[in-house]
């Protein structure tokens, strides 16, 4: 595993922890000491969005991708191997063109914030280009030799 593999994983890792915890304090708190947290629901959503996100390049990287694999082990071998390279090319443009949305739209809400906690879009926006751009690159890296076993998942 490469090291920007690792320190992506460690991120994810450290932000899941946290998506955890938020709302378990929360419930502690609420429950035990009768004062809730303001905000917390809001920081949830704001993980469980960069989360999502910043873990996908993580998931393609690994080829753990949800397909369809009864179509593709019905064909015969010549044409899976244009099928994968049609998705792979498909995939890197679609998350390409979802990378682009996305720093088109950071920069038309630099000065939107949630509002309770004041958390800015750009980052909630941020982690959807990161995702998407990393993505993308690593799906064009992919079109060289695309994958003919597509996932592990089935």
């Amino acid at each position: 595993m490469s090291i920007a593999r690792r320190i992506l994983a460690a991120f994810c890792v450290l932000v899941l922890a946290a998506l955890v915890m938020v709302p378990f304090i929360q419930v502690m708190m609420r429950d035990i000491a009768g004062a809730a947290i303001i905000g917390a629901e809001e920081f949830t959503r704001f993980l469980l969005i960069v989360l999502v996100f910043a873990a996908y390049p993580l998931v393609v990287a690994e080829r753990e991708n949800i397909v369809m694999s009864e179509f593709h082990e019905a064909m015969p071998p010549a044409l899976r191997r244009a099928v994968a390279f049609l998705i792979t090319a498909v995939t890197a443009a679609a998350a390409a063109f979802i990378a682009y949305v996305a720093w088109i739209t950071i920069f038309k809400n630099l000065n939107n914030a949630t509002p309770t906690l004041k958390i800015p879009f750009w980052i909630f926006l941020g982690s959807t280009f990161f995702g998407f751009a990393a993505a993308a690159l690593l799906h064009l890296i992919d079109l060289r030799h695309p994958p003919q076993q597509h996932t592990k998942v089935y």
